[in-house]
């Protein structure tokens, strides 16, 4: 069952058989360039197994051939260590979109993966800080390294303000442009302002903005962002690197986990965290999972229900700890 180096490369049939899949993800289903980077991974490693049993189409290959794959990716062998539940669910995921599509574009006559099931992953609850550490981090990402009111200080506390401000993720608000942001009419509502958020599958939703984050985004649009257009070429980009440029998703984890450092935060923090305060801090103080839902963008509300229990597990260390019988 080895699929190492010295095993035979995919022919150019089942290397265009797959290259369309991916096209189809990208482009007719809209997915993000992450899952598609993720899809090509294991749809690479997968050609690489079934052209060692010599494999050269679609047609070829049958429902014994997954199950010998799927045994190698649960217990790995000799070149292979085996791969976590989650990866092997991901794995599973992309095996039967490829065959699904090979099905209905008619390659093959039959679907071989129809009946595989993804292992059940054990979901951990994500990690979501008290609403005082994201105070905390808030705050010191104003202050920077240099501890001044600097324009990389500036925009630190935009993007953050905004991450918590609104839920987004953080290839949503890299990916801003100036015109997402829609401050309202100061005449008509003051405290009214909203952000356009592109989400997964291309999907748009529109999400309000709180007052500290539109006070921070004004700030750091007005004050900071022109100086960091005046070192580029005229990108629309909402937050920009020092040279002009889009902000990268690498830099955007850089000032996160900066800002927390100087918070004294010990625990791993992303901007993904901040996605998960906001949305722990809204069923606590008593929003409609529906509502939640929505501002997050998620297409199930069962995605959204992993926060009820990030809720609850607070609700029970709080009974701990103030009735004088829990323990």
């Amino acid at each position: 069952m080895s699929t190492g180096s010295d095993q035979p490369e995919p022919v150019p049939a089942l290397l265009d058989a797959v290259q369309r899949w991916l096209d189809h993800c990208a482009i007719e289903r809209g997915l993000s360039q992450h899952t598609v980077a993720a899809y090509r991974t294991d749809s690479a490693r997968y050609l690489q197994f079934v052209a060692g049993r010599g494999t050269t189409t679609p047609t070829e290959i049958d429902a014994a051939l997954l199950r010998d794959y799927l045994a190698l990716l649960y217990h790995g062998d000799t070149e292979h260590q085996p791969l976590a539940r989650s990866s092997i669910a991901r794995a599973t995921v992309a095996i039967r979109g490829l065959h699904d599509f090979w099905a209905a574009e008619g390659d093959t006559a039959v679907d071989p993966a129809a009946q595989l099931s993804p292992p059940a992953a054990a979901r951990a609850l994500p990690h979501a800080l008290s609403i005082d550490e994201v105070e905390r981090i808030l705050q010191a990402a104003s202050l920077g390294d240099t501890l001044g009111d600097t324009p990389a200080a500036l925009r630190d506390r935009a993007l953050l303000e905004l991450l918590y401000g609104c839920g987004a993720r953080v290839s949503e608000a890299i990916g801003l442009d100036l015109g997402d942001v829609d401050f309202g009419d100061p005449q008509a509502d003051p405290s009214w302002a909203s952000v356009r958020l592109f989400g997964k599958g291309s999907k748009v939703r529109i999400v309000p903005l709180g007052s500290y984050a539109v006070q921070a985004v004004r700030t750091y649009i007005v004050r900071a962002r022109p100086g960091f257009a005046a070192a580029g070429r005229g990108t629309p980009a909402l937050f920009m690197n020092q040279r002009g440029g889009r902000l990268s998703r690498q830099t955007a984890f850089t000032t996160i986990r900066d800002a927390a450092r100087r918070a004294g935060l010990t625990t791993a923090i992303s901007p993904h965290t901040l996605r998960h305060s906001f949305a722990t801090h809204l069923l606590a103080g008593g929003a409609d999972i529906r509502v939640v839902q929505e501002l997050l963008g998620h297409a199930s509300v069962t995605t959204t229900q992993i926060y009820t229990h990030v809720s609850t597990a607070h609700l029970r260390e709080v009974y701990a700890q103030a009735h004088p019988r829990a323990r």
